[in-house]
């Protein structure tokens, strides 16, 4: 059986529903998934379907073309509102009909009453697909009316909820840059089956598509003008430096800074690439001759997104480049059907111009030894730092690992131990966004739980251990300030700076 998926746009009226299933059922389609919710917009309707040839296929596609259903484009839809004043007897709104009924236009709103201030007076708002029949109509209307016209956009940005879909591609649009239809009717799709499922999991429609946008601009308004970061610089021994760069959306990148060499854990958004270059300049980071090696905790688009753009070898987890390979963050995890989970990497790849790494060199499939309850699976040196790579169990996604130096308390705990408390309010927002879209950032929310703690007291051991020397364990997490343990809770340590761009 091969699967097709299409969009039908539909008139909003009885039978009309009933009419593309029958075309389906004529050539043995199976349904295998239909959404359409009349809150969202009332004559689109989505499809996936198992046909058992490509000739049923085709067929279904051509007799829903015959019948206008079948949405194969997403030209700009205009939008038009007028006032027109119609005479006061029998017929007036007939004849008035005529017109926008000829000039194939579709009524979304009409407000009328005798009662009112203006008795004489109709509003109107039309949506257009093509602007020539509406300049004729117009034309029309005004040799026969007194016409007003009060908003005429042809761009599509100001359409109303009859034509949701339309709008809502507009807006994806704006964001993206711009793109085939073939390509975003297919994104569409997939935006809408995250939509039904978060709709029957309790959320408001209307809420996932607002935080997909928001997800889209924020990136977009962040970079360029509108780019920022949070620093922190910590001298480790007498030649090496770590910085810490807290990007806008979070995803933090840690720059190793030796004599030699320079080292860098992850790498931020792909979308950041050039405004983090020029703010390496600004901390005498910009010789990227001196970058060698990229270590990278794992997979999601705010830590692997950007590492395609430099030469050096990306040291990873093999599951890691599963899962870029993928496309998909729950691979290899119980959450791996979730369509939510998939799309969501989908979007955020899209949205920040997902960049991953071409040379890259995996950590070996071996273990060492134990580190609590993390394999060690690798170690490597910068300058006289001995690290240990120590791999997770899953909890925030296969593949992550942490990367510790015992020795001079360095924990690079990925996702998975966060100083939330550090993250600015925009930081803070942005992440509860993927938390909407997926309803936990983790697949694995029970594991995730057991990998914090062994952190923690990881970290509380090191602690122990340093202390005749009285140095701390850092704890570098993947979002939010490097920070100590103290009362039980993480604290910030030393200064943080705000760079902005040309500042």
């Amino acid at each position: 059986m091969r699967k097709l998926h299409f969009i039908a746009r539909m008139p909003d009226e009885p039978g009309a529903l009933h009419k593309a299933a029958e075309i389906v059922r004529r050539y043995q389609g199976n349904i295998s998934r239909i959404h359409y919710d009349h809150r969202i917009d009332p004559h689109t309707v989505f499809f996936e379907i198992s046909v058992p040839s490509e000739e049923a296929q085709d067929k279904i596609k051509e007799d829903l073309h015959k019948i206008g259903y079948l949405q194969e484009s997403l030209r700009p839809v205009g939008f038009l509102k007028f006032n027109v004043y119609l005479p006061n007897r029998p017929g007036a709104l007939f004849e008035f009909l005529n017109y926008t009924t000829s000039a194939k236009a579709n009524i979304a709103f009409l407000d009328f009453d005798e009662k009112g201030k203006h008795p004489d007076r109709l509003t109107v708002s039309l949506t257009i697909e093509r602007t020539q029949p509406t300049c004729q109509l117009l034309n029309n209307l005004k040799s026969r009316y007194r016409i007003e016209i009060l908003e005429y956009d042809t761009t599509g940005k100001h359409l109303d909820d009859t034509v949701f879909y339309l709008r809502f591609a507009q807006k994806l649009r704006d964001i993206i840059g711009p793109t085939e239809d073939k390509f975003l009717l297919k994104l569409l799709h997939d935006i809408n089956h995250i939509v039904q499922e978060l709709t029957n999991l309790g959320q408001e429609p209307k809420q996932v598509f607002e935080s997909i946008i928001l997800t889209g601009k924020t990136l977009k308004n962040t970079a360029g003008a509108g780019f920022y970061a949070d620093i922190q610089r910590i001298e480790v021994t007498q030649n090496i430096t770590l910085f810490c760069f807290q990007l806008p959306c979070g995803g933090n990148i840690f720059v190793f800074d030796g004599l030699e060499e320079m080292v860098m854990i992850d790498t931020g958004f792909g979308i950041y690439y050039p405004d983090v270059m020029e703010m390496f300049q600004k901390y005498g980071l910009g010789n990227l001759n001196k970058l060698k090696r990229i270590f990278i905790t794992h997979a999601d688009a705010d830590h692997a997104g950007a590492a395609g753009f430099y030469e050096a070898t990306s040291f990873l987890h093999q599951g890691t480049l599963e899962i870029i390979e993928k496309s998909n963050r729950a691979y290899r995890s119980k959450a791996e059907g979730c369509v939510l989970e998939e799309v969501y990497t989908k979007l955020i790849n899209l949205f920040s111009r997902f960049t991953p790494p071409t040379r890259v060199r995996p950590f070996p499939n071996q273990v060492l030894g134990l580190r609590n309850i993390f394999p060690i699976i690798y170690r490597f040196q910068i300058g006289p730092l001995d690290f240990e790579v120590l791999e997770s169990l899953g909890g925030h996604l296969y593949g992550q690992v942490f990367f510790f130096c015992p020795k001079h308390g360095l924990l690079f705990t990925g996702d998975s131990l966060l100083n939330f408390e550090s993250l600015t309010e925009e930081r803070r927002q942005f992440n509860l966004l993927a938390k909407v879209l997926m309803t936990s950032v983790n697949v694995d929310s029970e594991t995730a739980a057991r990998e914090r703690q062994a952190l923690i007291q990881i970290a509380k051991e090191t602690e122990q251990t340093l202390a005749p020397s009285n140095k701390r364990c850092l704890i570098c997490g993947g979002h939010g300030a490097v920070s100590v343990i103290e009362d039980g809770k993480l604290k910030p340590f030393g200064k943080i700076e705000r760079y902005k761009r040309h500042s």
